[in-house]
């Protein structure tokens, strides 16, 4: 099994910074993409960065592209989502995800999901 836990989330006044952390652990033989994806009450899950192929691209919405930004330190196995110039409508329950292959000749990569962590905007 892998677990995803996230870290990092808060309430922060428009114009703000907060840095939002995802640590992996478990049965991971290799990350095949991770990223962060958001959701509000009423609204499907949207994607907000991915880095994917296991490091070749990183895919930013359009809603986040130039304020956000991901790293990754892959020796604590962590990601790190930096979400610079808050806007109020990026308020939303920030989710971590993963797509890992856990085993070296395992037939399929397994999708992970983080709990989530909720970062508020507001003044």
């Amino acid at each position: 099994q892998v677990h995803l836990v996230e870290s990092g989330g808060g309430l922060v006044q428009p114009g703000g910074s907060l840095r939002l952390s995802c640590a992996a652990s478990g049965n991971i033989f290799s990350v095949v993409d991770m990223g962060w994806y958001r959701q509000t009450p009423g609204r499907q899950r949207e994607l907000v960065a991915v880095v994917v192929k296991r490091g070749v691209t990183t895919n930013y919405s359009d809603a986040v592209k130039g304020r956000f930004n991901i790293s990754k330190d892959d020796t604590k196995k962590t990601m790190y989502l930096h979400m610079n110039d808050l806007k109020p409508e990026d308020t939303a329950v920030y989710h971590c995800y993963a797509l890992i292959r856990t085993e070296q000749f395992a037939p399929n990569d397994t999708q992970f999901w983080g709990q989530g962590v909720q970062v508020t905007v507001s003044s």
